[in-house]
């Protein structure tokens, strides 16, 4: 019965981590990755609601300092252009009336070290909800003991397989973030 719940905590520290990847794949590198506007979030006047840029159209990296934003409805150029500005990336597009072009300037020092300790938050954030999954279960596990569902022996053998998880996940994020952080640091 525990196994289910253990499971289910597995796919909880699994989510997180996916989470995880989502949010570092919008903080800035040295180069162009489309992942970067991906998530951008564009108020479009014509359409009355929030969409992320990714569905509004395609974003292309023709090189590694150019972003090529081609949106499918032309209207939403200038809701897009605004979007990329003040999304805090430190990015200035310029429209042809056609497509938008982001040019990616170089990073300085200062920049990547905010970068770095943006990752570092992220990551950080990650962890505590790690842990929030691990409290949650373990006090499901000890309610459980407490009806009488599961034996001691079967609670302390649960709560080994959270930690062992937990650890692991924990470890996965540490290894995430250290190769983003070498993707900001990089010249």
């Amino acid at each position: 019965m525990s196994d289910e719940y253990i499971k289910a905590a597995k796919d909880d520290m699994e989510k997180a981590i996916e989470h995880l990847r989502r949010e570092l794949s919008g903080v800035r590198t040295g180069r162009a990755a489309p992942s970067l506007l991906e998530h951008v979030l564009v108020e479009v006047s014509t359409y009355g609601s929030s969409m992320p840029l990714k569905q509004l159209g395609n974003i292309a990296a023709p090189d590694a300092r150019m972003l090529i934003v081609n949106p499918w409805d032309k209207t939403t150029l200038g809701d897009i252009d605004r979007a990329i500005r003040s999304a805090g990336l430190g990015l200035n597009p310029s429209s042809d009336g056609q497509v938008i072009r982001v040019p990616i300037p170089p990073l300085t020092g200062e920049r990547r070290q905010q970068l770095v300790k943006q990752v570092g938050k992220i990551s950080e954030d990650s962890k505590v909800r790690i842990r929030a999954i691990r409290k949650e279960y373990n006090e499901l596990f000890k309610g459980m003991k407490d009806d009488k569902d599961i034996t001691e022996d079967e609670l302390k053998t649960a709560l080994e397989k959270i930690q062992h998880h937990t650890d692991a996940f924990a470890k996965q994020v540490d290894e995430i973030s250290a190769k983003k952080e070498k993707e900001v640091t990089e010249v």
